[in-house]
């Protein structure tokens, strides 16, 4: 059975979703998942999850993501895109200086406010399901870190390429507009290419989806699994623990077992902090430190 993960480097036109089903059909393989959401007019990083894998994805949907995004001053859309109906148009008197020091309040701890146009459900409804039928609704702020802000390009006096380092939840079209709203002329977002989740980046994703034929042909032909890679990949910043015998039964039973904190992991591990737990070289599963014993957080290892 296929178990592993697939960096996509996804096109724009495709919705995350679609990249799964696709990926359903060339792997025979209903567990698919991906570890964070993609619009359709956005491009780049996209890690898919396959078979037990998915039970990673949660994990990766948690972790930081980064993103270069087209900045377009002047313009609000019903969307906070460049792919809206424009609702108000002005005149772009903000110069490369003042958008720095907006770019300021940004930065670190911010409320947002979720686009109508979002997968968020209010009410058990979808919002982007409200908004095609013209209705807007009261939407809570929601706290998010922007750790990372910086202007890379300037393409003319309304058009801008910024970088964005940010953690899960947040929308870049969102921050798009409320810094055009901030410089009192509207904003919105030109263009989104994500450039890292889950720590992998472009160059991760060795799948040229501009050739998909031709590497569908090739994942038909031979063994799609060379293609994945480990799952414990995704947790490669976490200590590792080895065991083996008694400790190694209980924890493929999802039991808590004895164990010392490795070596140079004293900090947060002392905190209840998570490790990888390997039998030998076969990943188990991630663990939290509790007191002088690890229990298990999620299993991975094929039953």
């Amino acid at each position: 059975m296929p178990n592993g993960i697939l960096i996509i480097d996804k096109p724009e036109g495709w919705t995350s979703m679609d990249v799964c089903a696709k990926l359903r059909g060339v792997f025979h393989e209903k567990r698919v998942g991906h570890g964070g959401t993609l619009d359709p007019m956005a491009t780049g990083v996209l890690p898919i999850f396959i078979g037990r894998a998915t039970r990673a994805a949660e994990f990766a949907e948690k972790s930081d993501k980064e993103y270069i995004a087209g900045l377009k001053l002047g313009v609000a859309t019903n969307t906070q895109d460049t792919t809206g109906e424009v609702l108000e148009e002005h005149p772009v008197e903000a110069s490369r200086t003042q958008l720095e020091e907006v770019l300021e309040q940004f930065r670190g701890d911010i409320m947002q406010i979720p686009p109508m146009y979002s997968a968020i459900k209010i009410n058990g409804k979808k919002l982007y399901e409200l908004a095609r039928k013209g209705r807007e609704v009261e939407r809570p702020a929601r706290p998010v870190t922007i750790k990372a802000l910086e202007i890379l390009d300037q393409q003319g006096e309304d058009l801008y390429t910024i970088r964005v380092r940010c953690t899960k939840g947040t929308y870049i079209r969102t921050l798009c507009h409320d810094i055009g709203a901030a410089l009192g002329c509207g904003g919105c977002m030109a263009s989104l290419r994500r450039t890292m989740a889950a720590g992998f980046t472009p160059e991760n994703a060795y799948w040229d989806w501009g050739k998909l034929p031709t590497m569908g042909d090739i994942l038909r032909s031979e063994c799609p699994e060379e293609f994945l890679l480990p799952v414990d990949c995704v947790f490669k910043d976490l200590p590792a623990v080895a065991i083996m015998g008694r400790p190694a039964a209980l924890a493929r039973n999802g039991a808590p077992f004895p164990a010392k904190a490795p070596q140079g992991a004293m900090g947060t591990w002392r905190d209840g902090g998570l490790c990888r737990v390997y039998d030998g070289k076969e990943f188990l599963a991630v663990g939290r430190y509790v007191g002088k014993e690890i229990k298990i957080v999620k299993s991975f290892f094929q039953v």
